[in-house]
């Protein structure tokens, strides 16, 4: 691949997500009583009783999951493959110590991700997975210690050298592509929260939770950090077209810590509360708080690059570059979100029945947002030859 850059690793990280996106179908709209995941032990008996529109919307979320993760997984590889490759290129030795470096924080992102469709592969294709799930929370949060120690030692080599010594460049980075490193950091935030709010084992939920608020509190502190030099930068020199795509990267981010906050209080509720946890007010004001956010940031970010002509540029047009990929996450992230708001913030307190008109209403724009983001994925791998 000419000219490679790790964003490229940004264009697996997508389908990753999607698988994600499509399998929270299964998990908020088919029954799981009694373990909060749905699993191939809780689909086969509801495929076999459903309708035969349920049976076909059925197979065809499968098959839509199916594909993403077999791109997701061949991409990574690809990219790592790639990577290795670059590594030994005059342009990593160019990349190292500048503000690109950044981009190398793609790496872990991605792996973090693909931890994540591989549970998603083996709840829906194993039988009985949930009876030795005790077994597999170990080795997802070794699977996620491994990938959380190669994102600290990316970020170490990259941000003390600059903490130390200073660099005036950041003055000029007017973007917000420096809020990668967040993005890594809560992703693998979000992993370590699954066990820690899935486990029965008090030692094991214990440990995730505190793994997780690691991640989370670097996250948390990255994010402020670096959003304020960087909308400093933006609000001095103005956002490039070619960088006007890291607008968005606020909303993937804010979903993995919606999502995160949630495992969190369900892992306390859990195990470190006197009894059953009252999350009805909580599950609305999150979920509902950050899904506005999103879609206020959603708005504003599409308006400016329309203004700037990014769509026409680099999406429909012949400008190429991997930056393009930062625009499928935030479409999988929103639909996701999404989901979480229908179902707990609406569904899970009584505003709106469940298979009622107005929920199928408004999965509605979610499935169009996912169906843009899907056409937008696909368009640009065909321009990338992926």
């Amino acid at each position: 691949m000419k000219n490679y850059s790790p964003l490229f690793f940004l264009s697996a990280l997508g389908p990753g997500g999607m698988t994600v996106a499509f399998y929270m179908y299964f998990m908020f709209m088919t029954p799981h009583k009694g373990i909060p995941m749905a699993t191939y032990d809780t689909l086969v008996p509801f495929f076999q009783e459903t309708s035969i529109f349920g049976k076909v919307a059925m197979v065809l979320i499968t098959l839509a999951i199916l594909y993403f993760a077999y791109k997701h997984i061949a991409l990574t590889i690809k990219n790592t493959k790639e990577w290795m490759k670059f590594k030994k290129s005059p342009a990593y030795a160019e990349a190292k110590g500048t503000l690109k470096e950044i981009t190398f924080m793609a790496l872990p992102l991605t792996y973090a991700m693909t931890i994540n469709v591989m549970f998603v592969l083996g709840a829906m294709l194993v039988p009985g997975l949930w009876s030795v799930i005790e077994y597999m929370f170990p080795l997802a949060i070794i699977g996620f210690m491994v990938v959380g120690y190669y994102a600290f030692k990316i970020f170490a080599e990259y941000f003390i050298p600059f903490f130390i010594h200073g660099n005036t460049a950041w003055e000029e980075n007017n973007n917000f592509s420096q809020l990668l490193s967040v993005f890594a950091f809560v992703m693998i935030g979000v992993g370590f929260a699954a066990p820690g709010a899935m486990s029965h084992i008090k030692a094991v939920n214990a440990f995730a939770l505190f793994a997780s608020f690691m991640f989370m509190g670097a996250a948390i502190g990255l994010l402020i950090l670096k959003f304020v030099l960087g909308f400093h930068s933006v609000v001095k020199h103005g956002i490039t077209k070619q960088a006007s795509p890291t607008l968005w990267i606020l909303i993937p981010i804010l979903t993995l810590i919606g999502i995160t906050f949630f495992r969190e209080s369900f892992g306390l509720a859990h195990h470190f509360s006197e009894g059953e946890a009252d999350v009805k007010a909580f599950a609305f004001t999150l979920t509902g708080s950050f899904f506005a956010v999103q879609t206020l940031i959603g708005g504003f970010g599409y308006l400016v690059m329309k203004k700037l002509g990014y769509f026409e540029d680099y999406i429909h047009g012949k400008e190429k570059d991997p930056t393009s990929f930062a625009l499928i996450c935030p479409g999988v992230a929103y639909s996701v979100f999404g989901m979480f708001f229908i179902h707990w913030g609406l569904i899970y307190n009584d505003v709106i029945e469940s298979f009622s008109i107005a929920h199928i209403l408004l999965l509605v724009p979610l499935a169009i947002v996912q169906y843009k983001t899907i056409a937008t994925m696909l368009r640009l791998n065909k321009k990338f030859g992926l």
